[in-house]
């Protein structure tokens, strides 16, 4: 029997609505019957119907026969009734799509957005890099958080695994621009100093997992990934990370550079982040430039400094040598000058 009742709500639930729409139908039918003369179109029955159980009445148009008005009254007591339900189920739904969104259970299905795997003060900070960088994208954070663990305009929340592919589609991994994996703050937190491990451990898997997904669906998608020890990135070489960020090296190396050169940790957050006045932008190379002369030149005369090729520190000594094909080159300028040149 409980079974049985069980079934039954769920029946209704899922049939309530196209219930309430036949019936508004049915019973503007039965109005445009009883009283023809005074409503003249089905869709003026139809109108009539739904300003009455509204409660709203315009008076526009109104029964004037005694069968009218006792339909009118059987309206009114089995109509309202029905559409005050249907309020609320509204309401509910609305709040359910809110708890789910809120507690990581709809599947984002936007794309060229960035998906960061891994809640922590560091994706903080990037979320809000990535939202000054770029006003229209959006961000989807993974983790295995209760809620959602900020609440932003452009940024989706997504409960999971991400080491388990289902978890990384849910995301929309295939449309996205890219990935970022940050290491996992609890076993950091906990396990780092026993075995450091398991942090780049689950980076791993991570990335094996998206790695998977790219070969299943023949996809490219750029993946930067955060490594605690610089020794574990040779772990790396079976799937395809194309960026790591080895966060001991990078914070040791600043430390030691600013006791040599006093301010050098102000330099690196110049160019690492926009919030400054200057940062560093990717910038497309020119059928008009032959050399890094040529490009290093017309970029100064425009307000911006040829820096690199891709990781070539290099360019000032090799100014006269050609620019390859597939040469990426990166300029330090401000936002209004990159604006001009991209």
């Amino acid at each position: 029997m409980k079974k049985l009742l069980y079934h039954l709500i769920k029946v209704r639930d899922k049939i309530f609505i196209p219930f309430v729409l036949l019936y508004i139908l049915i019973a503007a039918l039965g109005i445009y019957i009883i009283e023809p003369k005074t409503f003249k179109t089905y869709i003026t029955a139809i109108y009539w119907v739904l300003t009455t159980l509204a409660t709203v009445g315009f008076g526009d148009y109104a029964p004037v026969t005694h069968a009218g008005k006792v339909y009118t009254i059987f309206l009114y007591i089995t109509g309202i009734g029905l559409v005050s339900v249907l309020i609320g189920k509204v309401i509910d739904s609305i709040y359910l799509v809110d708890k789910m969104k809120v507690g990581g259970k709809m599947k984002y299905t936007g794309k060229n957005h960035i998906i960061l795997i891994g809640w922590s003060a560091k994706s903080k900070l990037a979320i809000e890099e990535i939202l000054k960088s770029d006003k229209k994208i959006e961000i989807v954070i993974i983790d295995d958080l209760e809620k959602a663990p900020l609440m932003e305009k452009r940024l989706y929340y997504l409960r999971g695994d991400a080491t388990d592919e289902e978890t990384l589609l849910n995301a929309n991994l295939p449309k996205a621009t890219g990935v970022i994996i940050f290491a996992d703050q609890i076993t950091q937190d906990n396990y780092a100093t026993t075995d450091p491990v398991l942090v780049d451990g689950k980076t791993l898997l991570i990335a094996t997992a998206i790695t998977s997904i790219e070969k299943s669906l023949h996809k490219s998608i750029h993946v930067t990934a955060e490594v605690i020890n610089q020794k574990h990135i040779r772990l790396f070489e079976h799937v395809n990370v194309d960026e790591f960020i080895p966060t001991q090296e990078m914070i040791s190396h600043a430390a030691v550079r600013s006791l040599f050169s006093h301010g050098v940790t102000h330099m690196y957050s110049e160019l690492m982040s926009i919030q400054y006045g200057e940062a560093m932008y990717e910038i497309p190379t020119r059928p008009e430039w032959k050399t890094y002369r040529d490009a290093f030149v017309d970029l100064l005369n425009k307000g911006a400094t040829l820096v690199a090729d891709r990781g070539d520190l290099h360019i000032n000594q090799k100014l006269d040598s050609r620019i390859p094909e597939d040469a990426q080159l990166f300029v330090i300028c401000d936002k209004e000058t990159i604006s001009l040149l991209q």
